[in-house]
């Protein structure tokens, strides 16, 4: 079975029997009908993803693969914040008319930076020091900046990424301040794995280990239901996720570089609401 799942169902146990309603308080998220958005949250789940082992897709329920690399090519190659460079619409709601995000996510990737090796983003310094330090304990990126927080539709959720080799091995950390476990746990998993596989094959490294670090990890009272129909489907094995190993730009890769084979899953689809 999928150890995907198998960890996503015992995050969602987790929170539900050791959780912390906050009924009793204020919240800034609103349903569409004005209704408070609560949650039962747990503090500071960590959970690790070996993919040398299996890719981490769930079959409980479908992940929209393509639609995840799509989001994190967005943001990591083309370093934007535009959603018309996005072909999925589920970042609307946080537009400007112009279609833009703010100051957020590939906005912050993009910006230039100076260092002593020259004028470097976020993604190219690490594409830099993985090839030519990969010894590094620096190699990392940071896209929640506090100058421009002020100019961001929407903070950023998954905010930072840590690179660490071991060996010939590229391990990573991803950090996330705040996590909507049935909206899109899985989708971050899901599009860091692979952003990890893309890194490590143009660095001539291995894919290892993808630990991700939740501060808040939460279930809205309108998703419970869902959820605990979720975590109750069969589970079946992992697919297989096959990288083009042609490519040896990280900025050559497309959707069309990875080859997604034997993805069982539960096929029903859930309309999710989602809180603003």
């Amino acid at each position: 079975m999928s150890k995907a799942d198998a960890i996503f169902v015992d995050n969602i146990h987790q929170i539900l029997q050791n959780g912390v309603w906050d009924t009793d308080r204020p919240v800034r998220p609103r349903w569409q009908d004005g209704a408070p958005a609560h949650t039962i949250k747990k503090f500071g789940i960590v959970n690790r993803y070996d993919l040398r082992e299996e890719f981490p897709l769930l079959t409980i329920r479908r992940t929209a693969f393509k639609s995840c690399l799509d989001e994190i090519f967005w943001i990591w190659q083309k370093k934007s914040n535009n959603v018309r460079d996005l072909h999925s619409k589920i970042w609307d709601q946080w537009t400007d008319e112009s279609g833009s995000i703010g100051k957020a996510y590939g906005y912050q990737l993009g910006v230039k930076h100076k260092y002593k090796e020259g004028e470097f983003d976020q993604v190219d310094r690490v594409l830099y020091d993985l090839k030519n330090n990969p010894q590094s304990r620096r190699i990392m990126t940071n896209i929640y900046t506090f100058a421009d927080l002020h100019e961001m539709n929407l903070y950023p959720c998954a905010y930072s990424m840590t690179f660490n080799v071991s060996g010939n091995v590229l391990n990573a950390i991803l950090n996330q301040r705040s996590a909507d476990m049935l909206t899109a746990n899985n989708w971050n998993v899901a599009q860091y794995a692979a952003l990890l596989m893309m890194i490590a094959q143009v660095s001539g490294l291995v894919a290892g280990e993808l630990v991700h670090v939740i501060a808040d990890a939460h279930i809205y009272d309108r998703h419970i239901d869902m959820v605990k129909e979720i975590i109750s489907m069969p589970q079946y094995p992992a697919p297989q996720v096959e990288l083009d190993k042609s490519v040896t730009n990280f900025y050559g890769f497309t959707v069309d570089s990875f080859k997604l084979s034997g993805y069982k899953c539960n096929e029903k689809k859930y309309v999710i609401p989602v809180a603003e």
